[in-house]
């Protein structure tokens, strides 16, 4: 209470104060000239003086701010502040201060994460007309080619169809990993758990790309020999995919003669986390914070010469965080790089 009289009611009390004084002052006056002289009727009279000016002065007062507060909860208001709104109006100009700081500041982070937020969005719309432009104009090449009179030729036209088959390949391809991100982030794609044998799975993706890793002289390899299973509970096919992408990874940009290096560690609470291991190039520290972007590219040149969709490891990400799960990188530039992610072990 004490706090409430210094900051709501201290105007009002000094006008009154001053407003008392100066009225007994000019009352004594009149009454020692009248030879009326009375120290009770003065101190009766200050105290009605002062009564009646402080409840007046600090009803008018109240009333003044009030309305000029008003004004300012309603245009605040606009702003759609939810937390402001909902509260009552108050005439103490140290809480509405502090009030509007507060929205001032939160405005000001909304307003600073819709510029990120719109920077990317450019600068993802301007990689998705990259990516798509390139194989479209690609396709439109040889067919224009083709109508131009090459077709004439057997052997161009199997060539050029050819290419122009792979350009179709590579939108379609674009395509249907832009639709799994989509289902992925809105919550679309449905998971199948069952249980499976992950040792068993990734023996399976290294035979699925043995033939691209003698091209660049790489080792698919365990980091040691699993002897016994080591079940796992996920979507099987999700999973294959999110090793099939790591993996990938790992070859395009692994050096000649490099290795790529499988580990599986068990953790606490029914956990293993899954360690995807090489020696290629890595990435330089500045990168790591955007590997998961779609359409995010470590190398600025543009060239798409490795192929791929670009959104590799962003679908990685989104099927392990739709699993409830976590995934990681660590890197050093020109040493290697490490993609870990954590399952649940079958019950």
């Amino acid at each position: 209470m004490p706090a409430l009289i210094k900051k709501a009611y201290k105007f009002s009390f000094r006008s009154s104060l001053y407003l008392t004084v100066i009225s007994i002052f000019f009352i004594a006056l009149l009454l020692y000239f009248l030879g009326e002289f009375s120290l009770g009727l003065l101190i009766v009279a200050a105290i009605i003086i002062f009564t009646v000016s402080f409840i007046l002065l600090q009803y008018r007062v109240e009333r003044f701010i009030y309305r000029h507060v008003k004004r300012i909860y309603d245009d605040v208001s606009l702003l759609e502040s939810t937390s402001f709104h909902n509260q009552p109006i108050t005439t103490s100009m140290g809480t509405l201060t502090k009030e509007i700081e507060k929205i001032a500041k939160d405005k000001k982070l909304e307003i600073e994460t819709l510029k990120v937020r719109e920077a990317y969005r450019k600068e993802f719309m301007g990689n998705v007309s990259h990516e798509l432009k390139t194989p479209l104009f690609t396709v439109q090449g040889y067919i224009l080619t083709l109508l131009d009179g090459a077709m004439d030729d057997k052997a161009i036209r199997e060539k050029y169809l050819v290419r122009a088959g792979k350009g179709v390949e590579r939108l379609i391809y674009i395509v249907k990993d832009l639709d799994m991100i989509t289902k992925l982030e809105i919550g679309d794609l449905n998971l199948e758990y069952e249980d499976f044998d992950i040792v068993d799975l990734i023996e399976s993706v290294f035979e699925m790309f043995e033939m691209k890793a003698k091209k660049k002289n790489i080792t698919l390899t365990f980091d040691m020999k699993y002897e016994n299973p080591i079940m796992v509970r996920a979507d099987k096919e999700r999973i294959q995919q999110v090793l099939t992408n790591l993996v990938v990874n790992s070859l395009k940009y692994g050096k000649e003669g490099g290795t790529t290096e499988i580990s599986i560690e068990n953790l606490i609470k029914n956990k293993v986390i899954v360690r995807v291991t090489d020696n290629g190039e890595g990435i330089k520290e500045e990168n790591i914070p955007r590997l998961f972007e779609r359409f995010y590219r470590v190398d600025k040149s543009g060239s798409r010469k490795e192929g791929g969709s670009g959104l590799g490891l962003s679908i990685v990400k989104h099927i392990i965080e739709a699993h409830d799960e976590k995934i990681y990188v660590e890197s050093v530039f020109e040493v290697g790089s490490e993609f870990s992610f954590t399952m649940e072990k079958s019950k």
